[in-house]
């Protein structure tokens, strides 16, 4: 199977690279005619295109995120269109449900923030794909070598780790091994649809800081106020603060298991080796 990713300097689309060998590389800038001559031959596409969203945000800088997710998918889905591609899946956000409640793949509607309207636009776009389709809302991705974790390690390793806030908003995250592995079963079961990529169990930023220090053998004593996040992020914060509680109903439906479905074994299973 022969695949074309999109997002290829990003961390999961270098997980996916060591899974699937055969590959080409779609770079953002590329025009349609420049894409289709790549998917020559492609049989799935994976888009993972975006600019990092775990930055501030001034009006520019959303420009950028939109243009890097909305746009570049748009001249993608045009170039799929034209070609004799398999499969596209394509990636969103679980930004795109409002904060303070829990919801699964059945909530059809999207929240009301910057997030929410980005993910609603980006969803749109891949759904434009002739071909058959399937959109995977990331939650937050755990991993060794990168994602979530590259940030969150070293004031933990200096024993400054903390709780953000009172600790009681919601994280849905994902191990990144169970991530790959839901991209193979939606290509082995030919799957269409939205997915939510997110483990069965998530957890309170008090659960997910104490868990995380426990594994590293670190303190968790000093919180961290809202308020310097917002600082340092802006409108951006929103993305560390938010209180997402997102089930993956979808994919646990159609026959996937999570090796990692709670937050103790993942980050057991992440730190084993260091």
């Amino acid at each position: 199977m022969k695949v074309a990713i999109t997002g290829a300097s990003g961390f999961v689309s270098s997980h996916l690279m060591r899974k699937f060998s055969d590959f080409v590389v779609i770079k953002r800038n590329e025009t349609q005619e420049e894409i289709l001559s790549k998917l020559q031959g492609v049989d799935v596409v994976f888009n993972l295109a975006g600019a990092p969203i775990v930055k501030r945000w001034s009006e520019a800088y959303k420009d950028v995120l939109v243009s890097s997710r909305v746009e570049t998918t748009r001249v993608l889905v045009s170039a799929i269109n034209k070609s004799n591609v398999k499969h596209f899946i394509s990636t969103s956000a679980i930004g795109a449900y409002p904060d303070n409640a829990p919801f699964d793949e059945s909530f059809k509607g999207y929240g009301n923030d910057f997030l929410a309207s980005l993910t609603q636009m980006w969803e749109a776009e891949a759904k434009k794909c002739n071909k058959p389709t399937a959109i995977v809302r990331f939650g937050v991705i755990l991993g060794r070598d990168g994602g979530a974790l590259a940030q969150m390690l070293p004031p933990f390793k200096f024993g400054l780790g903390g709780i953000i806030g009172d600790g009681t908003m919601m994280t849905s995250w994902i191990d990144v091994d169970d991530l790959v592995r839901i991209y193979e079963h939606i290509l082995a079961n030919k799957l269409t649809g939205l997915f939510n990529a997110t483990a069965p169990h998530p957890v309170s930023n008090r659960k997910f800081t104490k868990t995380l220090g426990k594994v590293l053998n670190r303190p968790t004593i000093f919180p961290l106020p809202e308020f310097v996040l917002e600082l340092l992020f802006g409108e951006g914060a929103t993305v560390l603060t938010g209180s997402k509680e997102i089930y993956p109903k979808a994919i646990l439906e159609s026959g996937f298991t999570f090796d990692y479905p709670d937050i103790q074994s993942s980050l057991e299973h992440i730190f084993a080796k260091l």
